[in-house]
């Protein structure tokens, strides 16, 4: 994606905090709209496109965790940041579960933020040129379609965020195998941290969920290794 086309939702309700970022994205070439509310977020989102959501969680009004529950409901693609003072665990987790796509705790550098970005972004852009590859699999009585990030069966179609999309992709190219743990962080959050373990538990156990209807197909936790995707016909 380029840079100069990113269109980037802000918000933040401290104000100087907010124009030095949107100023300092702006001169990165970003069209950033700066929103010092979370009502005031959502009715922008509701009114404009955007390619890119910053957050701040603790916001007057709506917070970040309503806002990004919004987004999510009618966007699960848009890459979520979420800008946080918050340093609990459980504060984190419940924004990867929410579907942000990482989180920066405050006091950052805008060099941090950017580099964030520059990272999700280019997860973006990849799976966009992956578009015309063959990124079809069969789960049971599920048809996954990573390009446009869906789990399909006859009675439902589940749009899936894009950390979902790629931890799926990774055991269905391991399936009926182990997907050992650092592999897999490595691979989708690009760092093999204890906190980044623990985000990903929360993403299988949110895989696991859809893919209960069909009892042929399991996600299994191999204790002290990984996981393994095991499809019995």
């Amino acid at each position: 994606m380029d840079k100069q086309q990113t269109r980037l939702l802000l918000a933040e309700d401290d104000r100087n905090l907010g124009n030095i970022l949107k100023n300092y994205l702006d001169a990165k070439g970003y069209s950033t709209t700066l929103c010092v509310n979370g009502q005031e977020a959502t009715d922008a989102f509701a009114r404009k496109e955007f390619d890119f959501c910053i957050l701040d969680i603790m916001m007057p009004v709506k917070d970040g965790f309503a806002v990004a529950t919004e987004i999510r409901a009618v966007n699960k693609k848009i890459p979520i940041l979420f800008l946080t003072a918050k340093t609990l665990q459980e504060d984190k987790l419940k924004g990867f579960e929410i579907g942000a796509d990482d989180y920066i705790t405050k006091p950052f550098s805008m060099e941090e933020l950017l580099l964030r970005m520059h990272a999700i972004l280019r997860r973006t852009d990849e799976t966009i040129k992956s578009a015309g590859a063959e990124n079809i699999y069969t789960i049971g009585i599920f048809t996954f379609d990573f390009n446009r990030q869906t789990l399909i069966s006859k009675s439902k179609e589940q749009k899936l965020t894009s950390k979902e999309a790629g931890l799926l992709r990774l055991l269905c190219t391991h399936a009926n195998e182990v997907l050992d743990r650092p592999t897999a962080l490595n691979e989708i959050w690009n760092d093999d941290s204890y906190f980044n373990a623990r985000s990903m538990d929360v993403y299988i156990v949110k895989l696991r969920k859809y893919l209960k209807g069909d009892p042929r197909v399991e996600l299994l936790n191999v204790h002290g290794v990984g996981f393994k995707l095991v499809m019995n016909t």
